[in-house]
């Protein structure tokens, strides 16, 4: 692995060769639940090192533990880069320290509860067209 100061990842082939088997299959599955369940208009880029989904505003992010400044030493964070303004109903998702991305982490594909990642997703895109609304103004 490069130095942590050097690391650029360009694309998905690049990620998944840096990471172990058990963070790939966590990755894959949290980056399929996102991806069937974002609109159209919603967009998947590498930022920051790791999958990054995006509409008018960022939306979440998928983080392994193996990616350098992730917060992070075991398994794949989501985060939803405008956490602090979902009402995560179910309170779901974790605060810690982060002022605006609320995140859940994961150690293994059991972890995963599809159906509250879901309802996240919807109210995270719900937010994102708000803030095209708001640009109209």
């Amino acid at each position: 692995m490069p130095p942590k100061s050097s690391l650029k990842i360009k694309s998905l082939a690049d990620l998944y060769e840096m990471l172990p088997e058990e963070e790939i299959i966590l990755l894959d599955i949290l980056r399929q639940i996102v991806s069937e369940n974002l609109p159209e208009y919603c967009k998947e880029k590498i930022s920051y090192n790791v999958p990054y989904f995006y509409g008018h505003k960022g939306i979440c992010l998928v983080w392994p533990a193996s990616i350098p400044r992730g917060g992070i030493a075991k398994g794949v964070l989501l985060g939803f880069w405008y956490g602090k303004f979902l009402k995560d109903e179910d309170n779901y998702l974790d605060k810690g320290d982060n002022k605006r991305i609320y995140y859940k982490i994961y150690q293994s594909p059991e972890d995963i509860d599809e159906k509250a990642i879901v309802k996240l997703i919807r109210e995270a895109v719900s937010l994102d067209q708000s803030w095209k609304s708001a640009n109209k103004k």
